[in-house]
């Protein structure tokens, strides 16, 4: 693995005369200079308190051709290209079209990471198909270092391997932590097999943010989730993100690494929004929670974070109550329409003071993702 230096010169070098655009590349004729990021059309500052507020999204994606290319004959090449998009976006590029929605939205810098489709990989495949898409990752991050940063892909089918990865996406391509599915093939990441990977996530202190994958077949509610609603996601989703969570408390994994930084996607899933029959399990039928740990199970959750896309001001100010503004941070799920408004849900949302804002508008990702003020 070439070290940073040597990487962003190459990333740089291989960028120099071209603009990504949201169909492509596009070559620039001699003469010209490459658009700023924001001049397709006027930039929205978000202001707090008269204060300019740097507003940070945890949860975007992107798709990466080079993914499909590696996988191509193999169960796993569908996956690559991803799902459904919101209208007139390219799920590839971090160019002019997604700049042009962040500037819209008044998103200064989206963390961009890729949904994990790849635990069923054998060693060798995974190790191929990581390494392409956190160098390509990073090549396009690099880009617009001002506006995109990267959360690293990890073959979290081989808890070493992975761990190495991240700390390599980290060290040697200046990414700021990784991402993560709930599961593994039916394995729960509280398994002490994932222990190593925990272990160096809390060493460098770096960001995983989760988000489910394949979530009615992961939860086991795939025949009952069909049908009209979209269920398979619309349930399955959070879902997955709760019994992800409740394991992690359950079975010691954050006594074990305590100062893991975990965020979960889509406000926690459900757990936030229940979390007392959590506290109360225990106490009802305590031959089913053998295993000791340190505090109550609804405390956990303060100690974790989460995006803040629960779509409504009453959703978001219970998810506030239970975890604390410090915890949260906006998600927008692009280039998928789940949430056109991240900003405005949180400066629509009534009862916050300033300081809350600008914590969930920007103020703690952006101390957790190593983006300067």
């Amino acid at each position: 693995m070439r070290n940073r230096r040597q990487f962003l010169k190459h990333a740089a070098g291989a960028s120099a005369g071209m603009f990504l655009l949201g169909s492509g590349a596009h070559a620039l004729q001699a003469g010209e200079r490459p658009p700023q990021a924001g001049s397709v059309g006027r930039r929205r500052e978000v202001i707090v308190g008269r204060r300019r507020v740097k507003t940070v999204d945890i949860h975007s994606h992107i798709a990466l051709p080079e993914a499909a290319e590696i996988l191509k004959g193999t169960s796993l090449e569908k996956l690559a290209a991803g799902g459904p998009t919101r209208v007139g976006t390219n799920p590839h590029s971090l160019g002019r079209e997604r700049l042009q929605t962040m500037d819209e939205m008044g998103i200064d810098v989206q963390a961009v990471s890729i949904n994990a489709f790849w635990y069923s990989a054998e060693r060798d495949l995974a190790r191929r198909l990581i390494d392409v898409q956190n160098e390509k990752l990073a090549a396009l991050c690099a880009v617009h270092p001002n506006r995109f940063v990267a959360l690293a892909s990890v073959a979290l089918q081989f808890p070493e391997l992975a761990a190495q990865q991240m700390e390599d996406a980290i060290k040697h391509l200046g990414m700021r932590g990784a991402a993560i599915g709930g599961s593994v093939e039916g394995q729960e990441l509280s398994s002490p097999k994932f222990d190593p990977f925990w272990a160096k996530a809390e060493e460098m202190q770096a960001l995983i943010f989760m988000h489910p994958q394949d979530s009615a077949v992961a939860t086991g509610v795939v025949s009952r989730v069909q049908g009209n609603g979209f269920l398979e996601n619309v349930i399955g989703n959070p879902l997955e993100t709760t019994i992800f969570l409740s394991h992690l408390i359950f079975e010691g994994t954050l006594d074990r690494f305590p100062n893991l930084k975990i965020c979960a996607a889509h406000g926690g899933g459900y757990l936030p929004s229940y979390s007392g029959r959590m506290d109360q399990g225990c106490l009802t039928l305590p031959v089913r929670c053998p295993k000791a740990i340190q505090k109550r199970p609804s405390e956990y959750l303060k100690q974790l974070y989460f995006d803040a896309m629960v779509f409504t001001p009453e959703g978001l100010r219970h998810l506030i109550e239970v975890v604390g503004t410090s915890q949260l941070g906006l998600g927008s799920d692009y280039p998928f329409a789940w949430e056109s408004n991240p900003v405005d849900h949180v400066l629509g949302t009534p009862g916050l003071s300033d300081s809350d804002r600008e914590a969930i508008l920007g103020g703690t990702m952006r101390k957790l993702l190593r983006i300067p003020a």
